[in-house]
This record gives C-alpha cells, sequence and structure tokens, in this order.
C-alpha cells in the first residue's frame, strides 16, 4: 500500500471518529435537556399547589373574621377570664359514670368481676359519630333480658295449680311483686311463664336480676289453693357481688325453705301419716310460722318423721320447745329441739333439761361436736324401732343382736338398752336404742357413722345423752 492509500485511510478514520463523538454529545444534550424539562414542570405543580393553600388560608381567615364580627359582645367579666389564671369551667362528664343500658343497679365491681367471670364481655365497642351526627353502636350493648344474664333471670316454681294458664300466672306475680313493692321500674317485672302441664311446673322470667332475686321471698305463697314452691333452676349460677336471698319478708308466705341459724327448731317424731298442714297447725299454735319444711322421700314421697320450722317471733322458741318436746302424738313422742347448725351459742330447753346435739342426714357436719351440746359416751338411736316391733322376744333379741354387731364395728360397746311396751304403763325411752360405748372417742365415731344410715328402710337420726341419767334408766 503506498503511503497516499495509508493517509487516505486515516483521514476516514478520523472522520467518523469524530461524528461519533458529535453523536454521543447529541445524545448527552438531550438528556440534560429532558431532566431540566420535568423539574420544571415538577416546579410548577409545587407552585400552583402552594398559591391554592394559600387563597383557601386566606378565605377561612375572612370567614371566621365575619363570624367573630357577627356574634354579640362578651360581658366584661369575659375579659377578665382571658388572663393565665383564670378559672376552667368544668366540663361536663358525657360517658363516665353512665352504667350500661340494663346494668344500673350494678356497681363498678361487680360489673368488672361479671366480666372476669365472663358474663359480658371485657371489651365493648362504643357508639362512634358519622359525618351526619348520627350515633352508630357497631356491636349491641346488653339490656334487660338480655341472654348474659337470663340464667339469673328464671325461677322454677312448682306444685302449680292443675290447668293453669300462664297468662293467669303472669297476672298473679306482677300483682304480687307490685303490692309488695318489690319493683324497681315502671311496667311488669314478669317477661314471660313456660308451663309444663304433665310434671306440673312452671318457670318465670324477669327482666332484672334484683327482681328475681327479690321474688324468691313469694316461696310457699297460696295460689289457688296451692302451695308454691320457687326455686333456682338448676342451670343457676350466681352473679358475683350479687346477692343471692332476698331481702325481704312478705308477711303471711310461709317458705318451703329453712335457712340454718340458730333460729332453727328441729321436730322429730312425728307419725308418718301427718301431712304439711297438719304439722303446721300444730307449730302454729305458738305463734306464726317464717318458713317451714316437713322432710319426705323423694320416691315415695311420704313423710320421714321429722321436720324443720323457724317462727317470724323468734322469741316463741323456747315457749314451742317447752311444750312440743316429750309431747305424746299418736304412738310416738315429739322431740323438738334447736338445729345444731348455727346454735352453738343457742340456749337449749327440754323437758328434762338435758343438751342434746342432734345429727339429721344432709343437716350435721363434722363440726356439729361443738354445736349446742357435749359428746358423752351415751349414744341414742332414734327412728330405728316402732313399739310393737318390741312385744314379740325373738324379735327383740334379733333387733338386739344386730345393733350389738353393727355398733362393735367403731369401738367397744359397754352396754345396750332398748326400753320395750308394757300394757298399762308409760315406758320411757320406747322406740329408741340406747349404746354406751367404753370411750368418748368410740361413741363420736359411731355417730359420725351411723347418721343417716337406714335400719328397717327407716333413717336413723342420733345423738348423745347424759350418761348419769342413763344409769339411773331415765330413758327421756
Amino acid at each position: 500500500m503506498s503511503d497516499f492509500d495509508e493517509f487516505e485511510r486515516q483521514l476516514t478514520e478520523n472522520k467518523q471518529g469524530v461524528e461519533n463523538l458529535n453523536s454521543l454529545e447529541r445524545d448527552k444534550e438531550n438528556r440534560h435537556r429532558r431532566r431540566s424539562s420535568s423539574r420544571s414542570r415538577s416546579r410548577e405543580r409545587k407552585r400552583r399547589s402552594r398559591e391554592r393553600r394559600s387563597r383557601e388560608r386566606r378565605s377561612g381567615s375572612k370567614d371566621r373574621r365575619h363570624r367573630r364580627s357577627t356574634q354579640p359582645q362578651n360581658p366584661p367579666q369575659d375579659i377578665v377570664s382571658r388572663s393565665p389564671h383564670r378559672e376552667k369551667k368544668k366540663k361536663v362528664k358525657k360517658y363516665w359514670d353512665v352504667p350500661p343500658p340494663g346494668f344500673e343497679h350494678i356497681t363498678p365491681m361487680q360489673y368488672k368481676a361479671m366480666q372476669a367471670a365472663g358474663q359480658i364481655p371485657a371489651t365493648a365497642l362504643l357508639p362512634t359519630m358519622t359525618p351526619d351526627g348520627l350515633a352508630v353502636t357497631p356491636t349491641p350493648v346488653p339490656v334487660v333480658g338480655s341472654q348474659m344474664t337470663r340464667q339469673a333471670r328464671r325461677l322454677y316454681v312448682g306444685n302449680i295449680p292443675f290447668g293453669i294458664t300462664e297468662e293467669s300466672m303472669m297476672d298473679f306475680f306482677n300483682a304480687q311483686m307490685r303490692l309488695g313493692g318489690l319493683t324497681q321500674a315502671p311496667g311488669n317485672p314478669v317477661l314471660a311463664v313456660q308451663i309444663n302441664q304433665d310434671k306440673n311446673f312452671a318457670f318465670l322470667e324477669f327482666r332484672s336480676v334484683d327482681e328475681t332475686t327479690q321474688a324468691m321471698a313469694f316461696d310457699g305463697i297460696i295460689f289457688q289453693g296451692q302451695s308454691l314452691k320457687i326455686r333456682r333452676p338448676h342451670d343457676y349460677q350466681p352473679l358475683p357481688g350479687m346477692s343471692e336471698n332476698p331481702s325481704v319478708y312478705v308477711p303471711g308466705v310461709v317458705s318451703t325453705v329453712v335457712p340454718d341459724s340458730a333460729h332453727k327448731l328441729f321436730i322429730g317424731g312425728l307419725p308418718n301419716y301427718l301431712n304439711d298442714d297438719q304439722v303446721k297447725e300444730l307449730l302454729t299454735s305458738f305463734g306464726p310460722l317464717k318458713a317451714f319444711n316437713l322432710v319426705k322421700d323423694s320416691a315415695t314421697g311420704l313423710s320421714k318423721g321429722y321436720a324443720f320450722c323457724e317462727y317470724v317471733d323468734v322469741n316463741v322458741n323456747d315457749q314451742a320447745i317447752a311444750g312440743l318436746n316429750g309431747m305424746q302424738l299418736g304412738d310416738k313422742k315429739l322431740l323438738v329441739q334447736r338445729a345444731s347448725v348455727g346454735a352453738k351459742n343457742a340456749t337449749l330447753t327440754s323437758v328434762n333439761q338435758t343438751p342434746v346435739t342432734l345429727q339429721v342426714p344432709g343437716l350435721m357436719n363434722s363440726s356439729m361436736n361443738q354445736m349446742g351440746g357435749i359428746p358423752t359416751e351415751v349414744l341414742c338411736l332414734m327412728n330405728m324401732v316402732a313399739p310393737e316391733e318390741l312385744l314379740d322376744d325373738e324379735e327383740y333379741e334379733e333387733i338386739l343382736e344386730d345393733v350389738r354387731e353393727e355398733c362393735s364395728k367403731y369401738g367397744q360397746v359397754k352396754s345396750i338398752e332398748i326400753p320395750r311396751p308394757v300394757d298399762g304403763l308409760d315406758v320411757p325411752g320406747t322406740g329408741k336404742i340406747f349404746v354406751e360405748f367404753t370411750t368418748l372417742f368410740d361413741s363420736q365415731k359411731a355417730m359420725q357413722q351411723l347418721t343417716g344410715r337406714k335400719f328397717a328402710n327407716r333413717v336413723v337420726v342420733t345423738k348423745y345423752c347424759d350418761p348419769d341419767a342413763y344409769h339411773r334408766r331415765e330413758f327421756w
């Protein structure tokens, strides 16, 4: 290749290089121009936005100045209140200390306890305000008659009159609640009545828990010749902090539940053929009754031969005990004493003035030895034999041997006495069995094990006896 050709080649390459550089410069300039244009548009948008906000602020300021100019001038005392030490007006509390609907009679502590027990939701959505000023509640708040308190607002009513209607029963209880002053608000406290005619019972549903509890005071009330039995339903669960018993007494109503107290009386030795009315008639000769319960066999419905009662005037208790204890009633003698539960400091009075501790099934506990009397080595077993069962010698020996064998399981038996009837004579203690143990511990153990047992299909009732009276054969 000649020098001329080489020169032309280099000249061509130089021209191409220059063109490439020019192309790169143009591309760089175009990119810069585009970025500058984008930044300009952004600055323009921000400027217009600032101008719009400025116009809005100026317009709002004019409106506020216009409203202030149209409002009446404040009195001079308001001008004084502008000082840094002005007294602030007390803000009205719209939400604090306002109980939820349906819980007006429940204290805040009781409400919190119900929340902890799961009977009220721990959190609740409060009403919110819409732009139109309307209150919207996302979830319903518990109200009177709600499911949350339904268990505590229902009552079982037994022994209802045959053929009674739900409407007449509702009218009866609503009227009694109003007459007794037990309603807490206008309207009817009973919301619904459900009657089971086949099994002769009903359920009442009240509007509030408090009114339900107060209605328990009508237990034993007479409705169309029937004494109603009012109880809590089986699924009842007490509400925390709420009373389970009524705080009122309805005059003329004899409750069928006798609460444990120092004024509760035990009446034993009742002939099994006596019914409620006959026993109450005997007891009311000393004064009106507040509560009465004749204990019956759940299977047969027959009397078990003992009852409990409480008088309206507790001062007649001693008179009733003195007048009824030891009374001959048919072929039996009555045993009337204060019931041991709650009678630690009560004065026991009986015909022979001997303190007695009674143990009755379902009534006593392991600490009964400390209530109402002093345990002794002599144990009296009652409601085990009838006088006519002791006439036959062979049958008498069988009973004696049976008692000795059973009592020997709890300690060493020193002696046994079973008074027998004699024609023409009033033999004290007939129908009772007296067992003397060698130690006090054995006697106490036997009492705990024998009380409530059945002997010849009778429930055994026990008491301690005075050893000196036993040795003198004073079997009372």
